[in-house]
């Protein structure tokens, strides 16, 4: 013990001089869903320490146009409350929210969102095409947990930003079975419509499996050993994207790396 009975900083005492630990980033995130379960626990295994997810949620009944447009007013809701708070950016999780929408509509909802916010606001979707811009990918296999309609919506959303669909594998399930599955049957249906869709489209150049309700993390690095391509999930995206536009802006020092052990979505920067 020091002087006084204060214990010294080598005997476990607190250097006075350190700053407090506190999240260096902060990632606002609207999720579809009044619950938040599977996007943390999956952002909270890929993202750098020190970088915090700010979640709030909208109440979607159920992957349907009607469904979305409802929503809407609660999403710039959203934006407001994430807006009032320290966050950095903001996502808009639930890429069928985006499908069904329509690119044109989804990337007006977002500048509007910007505009209003006075931040950078993104959505899965747009951060699945900016991570496949970035690792040179064109051609995909798809597999989801959706009705063909959706699939379709999303088809067509990925082909105007010049992605092209080879092959899609699917179980198509609605919005509140979806919310039902088992973690262990999510990652056992990942590796099997994964390999699936991969094997249909030799010439794909990327996976990818959306859905943030989708158990489908520990399926990632399986799938990318067993075929070699990089596999995309929203958490993964969306992390890499915020990321990458933090680097961009920042002034000192490096940013720090997400888990690259996830992926090579992560391992690429």
């Amino acid at each position: 013990m020091g002087q006084g009975g204060e214990a010294s900083e080598a005997e476990g005492g607190v250097n006075p001089t350190m700053q407090p630990i506190a999240p260096w980033y902060q990632l606002g995130y609207i999720i579809p869903h009044r619950h938040i379960d599977m996007d943390a626990y999956q952002f909270y295994r890929v993202a750098p320490e020190g970088m915090l997810l700010v979640s709030t949620g909208l109440d979607l009944t159920e992957y349907s146009l009607a469904s979305v447009e409802a929503q809407l007013p609660a999403f710039h809701s959203a934006v407001d409350l994430l807006a009032h708070k320290p966050v950095d950016r903001i996502a808009l999780s639930g890429v069928p929210v985006a499908s069904v929408l329509g690119r044109t509509r989804m990337r007006a909802l977002l500048a509007q969102a910007a505009e209003r916010s006075g931040l950078e606001v993104d959505t899965d979707l747009e951060a699945h095409i900016a991570t496949l811009q970035h690792l040179g990918a064109k051609r995909i296999a798809l597999a989801t947990r959706w009705p063909q309609a959706v699939n379709d919506a999303l088809t067509a959303y990925l082909g105007e930003a010049g992605i092209e669909v080879l092959a899609c594998r699917s179980r198509g399930r609605n919005l509140q079975q979806n919310k039902a599955a088992g973690a262990l049957a999510d990652h056992a249906l990942a590796l099997e419509l994964g390999r699936e869709a991969l094997t249909a489209a030799p010439k794909a150049q990327a996976l990818l499996m959306p859905g943030g309700l989708w158990f489908a993390i520990h399926a990632v690095p399986l799938l990318e050993a067993e075929f070699g391509k990089p596999v995309l999930l929203n958490i993964l995206s969306t992390t890499c994207s915020a990321l990458r536009a933090h680097g961009a802006r920042a002034a000192v020092g490096p940013v720090p790396r997400a888990d690259a052990r996830w992926g090579m979505v992560l391992a690429s920067g």
